[in-house]
Order: C-alpha cells, then sequence, then structure tokens
C-alpha cells in the first residue's frame, strides 16, 4: 500500500492500471510494425490512437470496477463486465479514429487491431482477477494476536485482498482464549523479531485483545521495524486495507496523535470553489431531467414537487434540504421520523425510478451552491437519528467535522441500510473520509458515483 494525495491504494492496482494501458499501446503498435511494409504511416498518429484508445479503456475499466480494491464479483460477473468493456470500447474506437484519420493504413486493419488489443487485455486482466496475486506484489502478514481481533483481520483479508497472505499468528503475552485456526499458531519458541525475519513477513499486525498489563512486546516490535518490517496497530491496517476506520479498534488518543483531519484553509477554498463550477455545471446539465421529473411527480400524485427535510451539516448547524418528492404525501402522517426502508412501500411509481437513479437528489445541488453542502462528504442525517446514533454509536458526531455531501465515500462503498447497524457500518467510511478527505479522493468518489447511479447499485 502507498499513499497518494492523503489516499491509500494498492501497489496491485497500480501495476494492473499500467499494464493495462502498456498492452493496448503495444499491441497496436505491433500490429501497425508488422503489417505497415513500406507503406507511408504516420509512427506519431499511430502512437497518439493508442495512447488515447489505452487511456479511454484504463477510464472505462475503473469505471467497471477492475482496479477497486474490494470486489465480491463472481467469475460470470467479472466475465460480463470485460464483455460490456469490449463493447464501449468499439465506438471509442471508431470516435478517436474519426479524429485522427490516419493515412496509408487500413482502415478495417486499424480498427482490428485495437479491437484486438483491447481483447487481450481485457482477457489478461479476467485472469488476473480470478487468480490470487503471488511473487514480489503477496504480502507476507504476521499478526501478533490469537483472539477476536486477530480473527477479524484473517475474515477481512479472506474477503477483499487476495494479494494479502497471513502467514501466521504470533501469541500475545496473557491473552488467552483462541479464537483463529489453532493450526495457524506460531511456535513461540523463539523471539518475535526472529519469527518475522525468518518466515519472511513483510508486515506485522498487533491485533491484541488485552493491551494492558505488558500484553504488547513493545521492544519486540521495534526490533522488528528497526529489521525493517513494518509494524501496524489495527484501526490503521483497516485504514488502507479496507479504506475503513473500524469502530471496534478505534481510540480516541490514536484520532488525536495520528495524522490527517487536515482542515486548511487552502483545503477549504479549493473544496468550495470545486464545488461551485461543477454544481452549477451539473445543473446547467440536468434541468431537462429535473423538468421532466417534476412533471412526472405532478402527474402522479400533485403538488409539491419539493420536499424539505431539516438535517445536521457542519459542527452539528441544521439546514433544510431539499429533494424531489419521492413518497406519498402522508408518508410521516403522524409526525414521528422513520428510516426509509430499501421497498418502501410509501413510494409512490414515479419516486421508485427517480430514487433507482437518484434523479431525486439532484435538487441538493442548490443546497451545494448555497453552501450548506459539499459535492462530496457523508450524507446528511435527520436531527431526530443523528441524537439516537450519537447516543449508541462512539465518535458518530466525528463526521460533523466535514460538511456533509451529495455523494459520499460510504455511498459507493456500502449498500443502502436503514439500521443502526448499517449506520455505524457506513460511519467508519465516513471517518476514513473525514481523515484523508483530498481533492484526489473527491474526483475519486464523484467518478464512482456515476457507475453506482448508471447501476442503481446501493438505489433505495
Amino acid at each position: 500500500m502507498f499513499k497518494l494525495f492523503n489516499h491509500w491504494v494498492r501497489w496491485q492496482s497500480l501495476v494492473q492500471m499500467l499494464f493495462d494501458f502498456s498492452f493496448v499501446i503495444v499491441g497496436i503498435v505491433i500490429a501497425m510494425m508488422w503489417v505497415h511494409n513500406g507503406l507511408p504511416v504516420d509512427h506519431q498518429q499511430i502512437l497518439l490512437f493508442a495512447v488515447l484508445l489505452a487511456a479511454a479503456m484504463l477510464f472505462i475499466n475503473a469505471w467497471l470496477g477492475f482496479y477497486r480494491r474490494l470486489s465480491n464479483r463472481t467469475p460470470l460477473e467479472t466475465r460480463a463486465r470485460a464483455v460490456l468493456s469490449l463493447y464501449l470500447a468499439v465506438p471509442v474506437a471508431y470516435g478517436i479514429y474519426a479524429l485522427l484519420p490516419l493515412t496509408g493504413i487500413s482502415r478495417d486493419f486499424m480498427e482490428l487491431s485495437a479491437m484486438s488489443a483491447v481483447f487481450g487485455m481485457l482477457a489478461a486482466r479476467i485472469g488476473a482477477r480470478q487468480t490470487a496475486a503471488s511473487g514480489i506484489l503477496t504480502r507476507r502478514i504476521m499478526v501478533l494476536g490469537t483472539g477476536a481481533r486477530a480473527l477479524a483481520i484473517k475474515e477481512a483479508l479472506d474477503r477483499s485482498d487476495p494479494s494479502a497472505k497471513i502467514i501466521g499468528f504470533f501469541p500475545a503475552p496473557n491473552e488467552e482464549h483462541l479464537a483463529v485456526p489453532a493450526d495457524a499458531v506460531i511456535a513461540t519458541g523463539r523471539s518475535l523479531a526472529e519469527t518475522a525475519q525468518e518466515m519472511k513477513a513483510d508486515e506485522i499486525v498487533v491485533a491484541v485483545t488485552e493491551r494492558r498489563g505488558g500484553a504488547i512486546p513493545l521492544r519486540e516490535l521495534l526490533d522488528c521495524r528497526l529489521q525493517g518490517t513494518r509494524v501496524l496497530d489495527l484501526a490503521s491496517h483497516f485504514e488502507q486495507t479496507l479504506g475503513q476506520i473500524r469502530l471496534e479498534s478505534l481510540y480516541a488518543g490514536w484520532l488525536i496523535f495520528g495524522d490527517g483531519f487536515s482542515q486548511g484553509t487552502l483545503r477549504t477554498v479549493v473544496k468550495r470553489l470545486f464545488d461551485i463550477v461543477c454544481a452549477t455545471l451539473l445543473l446547467l446539465v440536468s434541468l431537462p431531467i429535473m423538468l421532466i421529473a417534476a412533471l412526472a411527480i405532478v402527474g402522479e400524485n400533485g403538488f409539491p414537487v419539493f420536499y424539505c427535510q431539516e438535517r445536521v451539516g457542519l459542527n452539528g448547524r441544521l439546514f433544510k434540504v431539499i429533494k424531489f418528492r419521492s413518497m406519498r404525501r402522508d408518508a410521516e402522517k403522524d409526525g414521528k421520523p422513520v428510516w426509509a426502508s430499501k421497498n418502501d412501500d410509501r413510494t409512490t411509481r414515479v419516486g421508485k425510478i427517480i430514487r433507482k437513479l437518484r434523479i431525486d437528489e439532484l435538487p441538493q445541488l442548490f443546497n451545494v451552491l448555497k453552501g450548506d453542502m459539499g459535492l462530496v462528504g457523508p450524507r446528511p442525517e435527520r436531527p431526530f437519528f443523528v441524537d439516537q446514533l450519537t447516543r449508541e454509536i462512539p465518535f458518530y458526531a466525528v463526521r460533523h467535522s466535514v460538511k456533509p455531501g451529495l455523494t459520499g465515500w460510504a455511498q459507493v462503498r456500502y449498500h443502502y441500510g436503514a439500521t443502526t447497524e448499517d449506520s455505524a457500518e457506513k460511519l467508519q467510511y465516513d471517518l476514513y473520509y473525514v481523515k484523508n478527505h483530498s481533492l484526489f479522493l473527491d474526483l475519486m468518489i464523484l467518478f464512482e458515483t456515476v457507475g453506482v447511479v448508471l447501476t442503481g447499485k446501493g438505489a433505495h
């Protein structure tokens, strides 16, 4: 893992992107060099065509989720996305070819070579996705601890990172409960540093259940660090691996003395200018869609078109969020706030459509222009639920240290939920955003939001 503009990125993702980019370029260039046979070929134009097509494929593959750190797709779903990527590549190749007319080369052959290169890249990508990484890119992880927290690391890595290999669990002093498989526990005949060196561990994750009374061998961990082995606590490990800050591993000292949580003037000004420019452009583009949605709402269920609701914003300040009305007018006739559920029977037919396509959220662009919200940030919640969640979930109020957003890291990383447990899960992603937010991460979230909207993922 490495940090790029405050965001943790996997080396595997970067290598995959560089491989895909170069594969398309090399494939097209080799085909051209093999066929031209002395014809007047403009090599610069060919190279430019290859670079543009490779960049477009990189964009398409990223949008389809090929480089995401977490994925639970089946091999069939991966192949389906590869086919979709190939279909999208055809009009892109035609468009680039039309902009760059290449002389001296058969148009059919040019397009065939481009599609062959793209097909080869996608075939290689499927193979890489469905096989565990090996060699230099595999992380060899030793876990210090054998209790419930150590087991949580194993389950998270098994689910999310096939390139990480747990080489064993080293028993911590004063830890009696065994939660991990017994055959994975390392015999304690040697010190932690000697064991890590002998087993060629790249990383040690401290996952002890009890931290008091000498449970953490600090001197041995320092020796591991000095011999070149990375040492991470549980919170930092989950932050880097899963893009979230797990509540069960979080403590106030880590938040206070750790890095991140930058709220400087420059970041605030840049984010505000970015929000104004992007919100204005999105409003201009979406006005026809908003007009159609408004007419459909009136036609089915009458006025009002918009629904204003009090939400909690930056530093706990209350504001009115604007949305297209997607529920019946008497949705909360008893006056008591109710969680919106996935298949809520209060939703109108038009409401189901605009929710699925996220059109109901478009009026919130006016909230962005007003300054109550940003384009990206934790989703604003109602005061009733904020009071409830603040009492039940530790550190929930931390998410109010940045402006709420139209979309957020939790929205592109976690399915829609309507329970306290779901709110706790989403908070872990919100905390990651609050700690590491930057313009780069905002752009990533907006990019992934497009995929979420078009695929209907997480719609409610």
